[in-house]
């Protein structure tokens, strides 16, 4: 039995597209780039050409459409230097349309002959390029009497690219009104791009010879050009880590905790508005940075300036920790930002920056770059803890609730399951005064204390009092004192 071999692959010039195509494409075939105006096929094309520039091939870019001058505009307006790119520029010229002949040049009855066939091949017998770029294919159907023919024309157009040992990538412009599934039958393997409820979306539905990352990914255009960033497969990571609590540095909180949250564990942080629950979980990292250990946070509902002074306002040395890179900070605009672009931020700062806790600040921000409802916000914080879990990577997610006293609950986003450890902040009236409690509702690898505790937010830090034994209704918002208590005052 002769043994599989790893076919040859080239990069594709996009980090992220080479990982969905477990390492680019298979060379010597042809794949189909295809999608709406305007989603990124032709950037796919110069990233793909400008690669091959790079790598020392001969590439050319057989241009149908736009002109060469605007195509090596546009690149460079995306920071993509198209220099070393020959071009085969077949585009309708501005003086054809200014004499009224539009594709009059391409006549029908001439596309097997000349001028169109006697241009690519001399262009090919003449550069014998490694790499060919065709923008758009679809053009073809102005030049061929009827869908047979255009069929027929660019098979074997294909076929001829792709014998002279080139590797083709080719777009189509896919709209209603002219729909291109004719087209896919033509390639190795298909590219699909689209514009989705969460944003710009690549995915790769057929690719001959090799497997492929599944899934739907996000695509961005940036200043750089194009940018993919995978959909989070969580099980394909792991490592191993010391099983240990995390303390907070306030007794009180970590005897409520029994310890501390452990290490590769997620937890959710509850509570309404004002109630304190970002300042409890910024006491964590400031506990793991006087260990000497790095965090991460993501803030999608506060201003860097704001949770800063607010922090430095009770002691806690935010500016000190930045600086010491002890404490990453990132300022969150979800409604720019894809779930796949988030988890793609925070692997770098656990894989190349050795981030043990990570902490985002809050469920309610990210689920507006979700897009989508509770179950794709929930697919999405399952898909980033558990990562992060495997990883041994101590998670915080901060959960908002809307009543500000009573009608306990939770968690307000369904996230529940997803916590290894829910701890609760409340607001409640003693006395007629508006006072803050803390609580653990669950923790799945120790045992915890089920009391309650006063919570106060002072100038010198975090104040938590001895547990309430001697209330009882707390969680109502309104609670009263117990038999027991009031029998022995009596007395």
């Amino acid at each position: 039995m002769t043994p599989d071999v790893e076919p040859s692959r080239i990069s594709t010039g996009v980090d992220g597209l080479d990982s969905i195509l477990h390492g680019g494409l298979i060379t010597g075939r042809s794949y189909l780039v295809r999608g709406p105006p305007g989603t990124g096929k032709t950037i796919l094309g110069a990233h793909f050409l400008k690669e091959g520039v790079e790598r020392g091939e001969t590439v050319l870019f057989i241009n149908l459409e736009e002109s060469e001058s605007d195509v090596r505009q546009n690149a460079a307006s995306l920071g993509i230097d198209l220099s070393g790119v020959d071009f085969l520029d077949l585009s309708p010229s501005a003086n054809v349309f200014a004499d009224d002949l539009s594709y009059d040049i391409f006549a029908s009855s001439d596309v097997e002959k000349e001028p169109f066939t006697d241009s690519v091949t001399d262009a090919i017998t003449d550069l014998e390029p490694d790499r060919v770029f065709v923008d758009p294919i679809t053009q073809l159907r102005f030049l061929t009497t009827d869908t047979h023919q255009f069929r027929k024309q660019a098979i074997g157009f294909m076929e001829y690219l792709t014998s002279q040992g080139a590797t083709v990538l080719f777009t189509s412009q896919n709209t209603s009104d002219t729909p291109d599934d004719d087209l896919q039958f033509l390639s190795d393997g298909t590219i699909e791009l689209a514009t989705a409820e969460m944003g710009p979306t690549i995915d790769v539905p057929k690719f001959r010879g090799s497997d492929t990352e599944t899934g739907t990914h996000a695509i961005s255009i940036t200043d750089e050009g194009a940018v993919v960033y995978p959909e989070l497969k969580p099980l394909e990571y792991s490592r191993t880590f010391a099983s240990e609590s995390i303390p907070s540095g306030v007794s009180e909180i970590d005897d409520l905790l029994n310890g501390g949250l452990e290490r590769g564990t997620v937890s959710v942080i509850s509570g309404p508005t004002g109630v304190g629950k970002t300042t409890l979980g910024t006491q964590f990292i400031k506990s793991a940075a006087e260990r000497g250990e790095h965090s991460v946070l993501y803030l999608f509902e506060e201003s860097y300036f704001t949770f800063r002074e607010r922090n430095e306002s009770i002691g806690v040395p935010i500016t000190e920790m930045a600086e010491s890179g002890s404490l990453h900070i990132r300022e969150m605009e979800p409604l720019h930002l894809s779930p796949q672009e988030f988890a793609h931020h925070v692997r770098t700062q656990v894989e190349e920056h050795g981030a043990e806790l990570v902490m985002i600040d809050g469920i309610n921000g990210f689920q507006l770059s979700v897009q989508g409802g509770k179950d794709a916000l929930v697919k999405k914080l399952h898909a980033l803890g558990r990562y992060l879990k495997n990883m041994g990577v101590t998670v915080i997610f901060v959960d908002e609730h809307q009543h500000v006293t009573g009608e306990f609950s939770a968690t307000n986003s369904g996230v529940s399951y997803l916590a290894d450890n829910i701890v609760f902040l409340q607001h409640v009236e003693l006395d007629g005064t508006l006072e803050k409690v803390i609580g653990v509702l669950k923790k799945r690898t120790t045992q915890f204390e089920r009391t309650l505790r006063k919570f106060e937010i002072t100038d010198e830090g975090l104040v938590v009092g001895s547990p309430m034994t001697d209330l009882r209704g707390i969680l109502s918002g309104s609670p009263e004192t117990t038999a027991s208590t009031q029998t022995s005052s009596d007395e």
